[in-house]
């Protein structure tokens, strides 16, 4: 098994916390990392219908049979049992008793908000990151290489084919999931909708553009954008609110959580071919922003990123929130650095001043080094920035 990054912020969460929630899309781990964090608990999935079954008729003699604790895996299918396992762990009263995992925003935290608030730690768990498929050494040698393949886990631990791979995981979870929540009929519109979405990663969300692309109307569009994001499928960068007295873009940009699944939608067909996509710059930019939140969420804490652009379109592509300052990230997917690469960081800083730290630029090579005090940093340490010194 490759060891994830989380696994040693979840130990430190148990020893404060009776509950620690996994949350994340399919297939990115959770269950393998919940057993390795808990090797001599039992382990109980709510996907299976007789174990949802007991969960659903009698939960408190449910988790009666778990008497030290366990990992209830998938619980937004049975969010009724959050309530007893409420007064469970306040009875209890030790820490570190359940992780539960799920993979879906809205029956997950609604349930959670309302029965475990103060009882529960959350982790995000996404797919690998490069510096987790480093460690293990199964990096892909070419930045090509990874915007193709992503880094969803069976992708790395079976002999799978990419494209194969993921025509199974959109078939097998994204649709049944959106058909449960939004109960879609008409599933070749949605499946457009989707590939539209991929067709503008890294770029600004015009609602009623996509919606008048697939035939849908501006509410369905948005209704529907909400479900990919709780499914963590996509997700919004908002614009920075700091206007330093000029007129700012007010749309959020919208990303993929795993380039992967944004090269399959987009229909590439192998690596090479990622070479001359004309869509390769907003792939690298979605490469890089999933690698800076997965940093983020792998320490457990919720990213402060945002994105900056004025009226004359001067922009810099993601600003982190650090006490009070403010870290500015320019995304270049160029394998050399041209001159131009700077301008938008140099004009932000010119506008910042003191609230600007440790500029950086990264880009499709990798080399690291720094430029009149800017950080210029290779593809291959993209994770590293997102990280708090």
């Amino acid at each position: 098994m490759i060891p994830r990054a989380a696994e040693k912020t979840i130990h430190s969460l148990l020893k404060g916390f009776p509950i620690v929630t996994i949350s994340g899309p399919r297939q990115s781990g959770k269950t393998t990392l919940a057993k390795v964090v808990f090797p001599d608990k039992p382990y109980a999935s709510l996907e299976d219908p007789d174990v949802r079954l007991a969960a659903w008729d009698d939960p408190r003699s449910f988790l009666e049979r778990f008497p030290d604790g366990a990992v209830l895996d998938e619980v937004q299918r049975c969010p009724d049992i959050l309530s007893y396992l409420q007064s469970k762990v306040d009875a209890d009263g030790r820490m570190g008793l359940f992780i539960l995992t799920g993979s879906q925003k809205f029956g997950l935290l609604s349930g959670i908000t309302q029965s475990l608030a103060g009882r529960t730690a959350f982790i995000e768990l996404l797919p690998f990151s490069l510096g987790e498929l480093a460690w293990a050494g199964k990096q892909p040698r070419t930045i090509d290489r990874m915007l193709f393949s992503g880094g969803y886990p069976p992708l790395y631990d079976r002999d799978v084919a990419v494209r194969a791979w993921f025509g199974a995981y959109v078939t097998a979870y994204l649709e049944r999931d959106v058909r449960q929540v939004l109960r879609v009929q008409e599933l070749e519109t949605f499946q457009r909708f989707v590939r539209l979405c991929a067709g503008r990663t890294g770029q600004l969300l015009n609602y009623s553009a996509v919606a008048a692309e697939c035939g849908i109307t501006h509410n369905t569009a948005k209704a529907w954008i909400s479900v990919l994001e709780a499914s963590y499928i996509v997700f919004q960068l908002r614009p920075h609110h700091a206007n330093f007295n000029k007129r700012l873009i007010k749309a959020s940009k919208l990303y993929f959580y795993d380039v992967g699944l944004a090269s399959w939608l987009l229909g590439i067909q192998t690596p090479e071919q990622m070479e001359t996509h004309p869509l390769r710059g907003n792939l690298f930019e979605t490469f890089v922003m999933a690698e800076i939140v997965k940093s983020i969420f792998n320490s457990g804490e919720r990213p402060g990123l945002y994105f900056w652009r004025d009226s004359n379109g001067v922009e810099v592509d993601v600003l982190i929130e650090r006490e009070g300052r403010i870290l500015p990230i320019e995304i270049k997917a160029g394998k050399t650095v041209a001159r131009d690469f700077f301008a938008g960081l140099e004009k932000w800083m010119a506008l910042a001043g003191d609230m600007a730290i440790q500029p950086t630029l990264v880009y499709g090579g990798t080399e690291n080094y720094s430029h009149k005090g800017i950080r210029v940093v290779g593809w291959r340490d993209a994770g590293q920035i997102g990280r708090k010194k």
